[in-house]
C-alpha cells in the first residue's frame, strides 16, 4: 500500500464510472450486414433511447460525475443525449467514429477514424475530448502516436496496471497518461448476448460479487477502480438496480474519490507519481 496517497484530499482510492455509449455502432462495426437487421440494431437503439437518460438520472441521484466515451457516429445520431451529459457536467471522451476495431496493418484507417471522431464531437456538441478509449480495447503503436500528435491527455485502452502511468512512445518521448481498465470490470462479458456470439447471461449477484471484491482489493492497494459500462447493457432496469447497489457499497468506504478520466489523469500528474514510475514503452 502507498505510504502517501496520490489522490486529492488524501483519498484512499479513486473510482471512475465510465460508459461507452456505442449505440448501434457496436453491432454495425464488426458486421455491416446488421444495417439490414433492425432487431439486432434495436439493442443499440435502447442505449440511446432509454439507457442514457436513466443512467443520467441515477448519476444525478448520487451527485456523481462520469466519463462517457462516444463514437462520432453516435454523437451525430444522438446529439441531444450528449448535450444532456454536458449539462450535468459529465466528461465526453473519444471512442472512434464507427466503433472500429483497430487494425495495425492499416494506419491510414486509424488516423481517419480518429479525425472523423474528433470532427463529429466538435460539430455536434463543441467538445474537444481530453481522453480516448479504443473500441474493444484494441489499440496499436501507431494509434498511441496519433493520440500524442493530437495532444490527448490520456488513454484508457490497456489492462496492465491498477494505477495510472505515462506511456513512452520512444526513448525519451513521453506519451499520454494511461488509465487502465479490465474485462472483469466491464458489464458486457456478463450481460451482452447475441445470436452470433452467444454467452451466458449472469445474474446481478454474480456480477456484484466480482465488482465488490475487485473494488475492495483495489481500495486496499490505493489504486484506480475503472468501471466500464454500456448504456444498452447496464441501462436495463434490473442492471441499473445492480449499479445502484454497487455504488451504495462503495459509499460505505471512507476516503473514496469519485472522478472523471480527465480529473484522474490531472491528479496523477499533479501528485508527481509519474516521476516515480518506470515508463511503459509502446513499440
Amino acid at each position: 500500500m502507498p505510504q502517501i496517497s496520490p489522490w486529492p484530499g488524501g483519498a484512499q482510492c479513486a473510482v471512475m464510472f465510465t460508459f461507452d455509449f456505442d449505440a448501434e455502432t457496436l453491432w454495425i462495426s464488426r458486421d455491416p450486414s446488421n444495417w439490414k437487421r433492425p432487431g439486432t440494431l434495436s439493442q443499440g437503439t435502447y442505449g440511446g433511447k432509454v439507457g442514457v437518460p436513466n443512467i443520467l438520472q441515477l448519476l444525478r441521484d448520487y451527485g456523481l460525475k462520469a466519463t462517457f466515451f462516444v463514437p462520432g457516429w453516435t454523437a451525430e445520431k444522438y446529439p441531444g443525449r450528449l448535450q444532456a451529459m454536458l449539462r450535468d457536467n459529465h466528461e465526453i471522451g473519444h471512442h472512434g467514429y464507427l466503433h472500429e476495431w483497430i487494425d495495425p496493418d492499416f494506419p491510414d484507417q486509424e488516423r481517419e477514424a480518429l479525425e472523423k471522431g474528433l470532427e463529429a464531437l466538435k460539430t455536434t456538441v463543441g467538445v474537444r475530448p481530453a481522453g480516448y478509449r479504443s473500441p474493444a480495447g484494441e489499440t496499436s503503436q501507431n494509434l498511441m502516436g496519433l493520440l500524442s500528435e493530437y495532444k490527448f491527455l490520456y488513454d484508457s485502452s490497456l489492462q496492465d496496471d491498477i494505477n495510472p502511468y505515462q506511456l513512452q512512445l520512444s526513448p525519451g518521448v513521453p506519451g499520454p497518461m494511461e488509465l487502465p481498465w479490465h474485462w472483469s470490470l466491464d458489464d458486457a462479458p456478463y450481460m451482452l448476448f447475441s445470436l452470433k456470439n452467444p454467452r451466458p447471461i449472469m445474474t446481478n449477484s454474480h456480477v456484484l460479487q466480482i465488482w465488490r471484491e475487485e473494488f475492495q482489493e483495489i481500495y486496499r492497494y490505493g489504486g484506480l477502480f475503472n468501471l466500464v459500462c454500456h448504456p444498452q447493457v447496464i441501462g436495463r432496469p434490473s442492471r441499473l438496480a445492480l449499479l445502484r447497489e454497487f455504488i451504495d457499497f462503495t459509499l460505505r468506504f471512507p476516503k473514496v474519490w469519485y472522478a472523471t478520466g480527465r480529473e484522474v489523469a490531472e491528479a496523477w500528474i499533479k501528485s508527481g507519481e509519474i516521476e516515480k514510475q518506470e515508463y511503459i514503452k509502446i513499440g
